[in-house]
């Protein structure tokens, strides 16, 4: 299965796949106890960032409806 991140409306962000791993800002990664789905927080709320705990439930509101990225621009 090809990892897979759904923006989840009013909540996460979820990621999903057989082989991923998540890293932080030095490239250290996270140990994810060979968890094969895992929650990001997107509201700031969580104790466990970057791990969602649950925390946005009544406080974060977000419609996640896809929608097409304009081209990027050119390089200079």
């Amino acid at each position: 299965m090809a990892t897979k991140l759904t923006v989840l409306s009013n909540g996460s962000l979820r990621v999903e796949g057989e082989d991923f791993e998540l890293v932080d800002a030095k490239g250290q990664p996270y140990g994810l106890g060979g968890r094969q789905r895992i929650s990001i927080c997107r509201c700031g709320l969580s104790a466990q960032k970057p791990f969602c705990d649950g925390s946005h439930k009544g406080h974060f509101e977000h419609d996640a409806t896809a929608f097409d990225l304009p081209a990027p621009k050119p390089a200079v």
